[in-house]
C-alpha cells in the first residue's frame, strides 16, 4: 500500500485496531481515517453509508464488532449475533457502493467445529457444530466470511479478505473480568491476588483445554502481507496463528510466574471449559512469507507492562 492510501480503521481503540494504528504511525502512513463509536454507529445503515460517502476510504480494516468471553457469549447471544451481522452487512454494502478497493474482515476461530481434527484447516469450516457457548457469535462471523466470498465471486475480484486469527492478545486488550478473554483475565486475576496477598486463586474449568495465542502486532503484519500480495479466491479465508498451543493450566502457571504471584491455583470444574482445543493450520499464511515474531513469554511480559501502565493512568 502507498503511504497516502486512505485507510479506515473500524474499531481503532480495540485490541486489533489499536495494533494497526501503531503500525501505521510507526511506518508513516499519512491518511488514516478513524471515528469513535459514539460518533459513528456501524449498526446503523444510514450513518454508515453517509460516512463512507463523505470520507471515501480505499482500504477498510473491519476490526469493529461485539466480542466477549464465555460468560458474555452465554448470557447475551442475541446481542452478539445481531450487532455483528448488522455491522458486517452495513460496512460491506457501503464498501461495495462507494468502491472500496480492499477490506480486511476479522472472522474468528470460534467458527470451527468444536470436535474436529487438529490443527484446523480452512477447509474444515462448516463441517460440524461450533462450541455451543459461542454459536451465535460464530454464526455471525461465518456469515461475514460467506458475504466476503460471495461479493468476491460476483465482482470477479479478491477485494474482500476474511482472516481467521486465533486468540489475540496485546496492548489495549480487555481486562474486564465479565467480558475479557482468558489471557488478559488471568493477568488481572493474578495481579490482584498478588496485591491483596491472597494464598490461592480459583479459576474456571479444568485447565485442560488448549489455546493458541497470537500477539496483536503479529496479526497486523500478516494482514499487511495479505493486502500486498496477489490473492486468488481459493486462498480465502485464511488462518493466522503461531502453529502451537498451550493448555490453560500451563498458561495460568506461566502468567502467575511472570506476574510474580506465588499462591496456589485451584480449578472449579463445575464451570464450563469451552472447546477442548483450537489449533489452526497456518500453512497458507506461512507459504506467503509470514511468520510470527513475538513468542508467548515475551508477549505476556509486554501486555503485563502495558496493563500496569494503564492502572497508573486510570488513577
Amino acid at each position: 500500500m502507498k503511504k497516502n492510501t486512505r485507510i479506515y480503521v473500524a474499531g481503532h481503540k480495540g485490541l486489533i485496531g489499536s495494533a494497526f494504528m501503531r503500525f501505521f504511525k510507526k511506518n508513516h502512513y499519512k491518511n488514516i481515517i478513524i471515528k469513535d463509536r459514539k460518533d459513528l454507529d456501524l449498526t446503523n445503515k444510514n450513518d454508515t453509508f453517509d460516512f463512507f460517502h463523505k470520507v471515501g476510504p480505499e482500504v477498510v480494516i473491519l476490526s469493529a464488532g461485539k466480542v466477549g468471553g464465555i460468560i458474555q457469549n452465554r448470557d447475551f447471544p442475541a446481542d452478539f449475533i445481531s450487532d455483528n451481522l448488522s455491522i458486517q452487512l452495513n460496512v460491506f454494502n457501503a464498501a461495495r457502493k462507494y468502491n472500496v478497493k480492499k477490506i480486511i474482515f476479522f472472522a474468528s476461530s470460534c467458527m470451527y467445529p468444536r470436535d474436529t481434527l487438529q490443527p484446523m484447516s480452512e477447509s474444515q469450516l462448516c463441517t460440524g457444530h461450533p462450541e455451543p457457548t459461542s454459536i451465535a457469535y460464530a454464526s455471525a462471523k461465518y456469515a461475514g466470511v460467506q458475504m466476503c466470498q460471495a461479493i468476491n465471486r460476483q465482482s470477479n475480484s479478491v477485494s474482500f479478505i476474511p482472516v481467521i486469527p486465533n486468540s489475540a492478545y496485546g496492548p489495549n486488550d480487555n481486562f474486564n473480568l465479565e467480558s475479557s478473554h482468558v489471557l488478559s483475565a488471568l493477568i488481572r486475576r493474578f495481579h490482584e491476588a498478588k496485591k491483596k496477598h491472597k494464598s490461592s486463586v480459583v479459576l474456571w474449568g479444568s485447565g485442560l483445554p488448549k489455546r493458541e495465542f497470537v500477539f496483536s502486532d503479529d496479526i497486523v503484519c500478516a494482514c499487511i502481507k495479505l493486502l500486498e500480495v496477489p490473492l486468488n479466491e481459493k486462498d480465502l479465508p485464511i488462518n493466522i496463528g503461531v502453529g502451537s498451543d498451550i493448555s490453560i493450566k500451563d498458561l495460568a502457571e506461566k502468567i502467575s510466574q511472570i506476574v510474580g504471584y506465588s499462591g496456589k491455583i485451584n480449578w472449579d470444574r463445575s464451570k464450563p471449559d469451552g472447546a477442548p482445543r483450537k489449533l489452526l493450520d497456518i500453512s497458507k499464511i506461512k507459504s506467503m512469507g509470514w511468520k510470527e515474531k513475538t513468542n508467548l513469554d515475551v508477549g505476556i511480559e509486554i501486555l503485563y507492562k502495558w496493563y500496569l501502565g494503564s492502572l497508573k493512568n486510570n488513577k
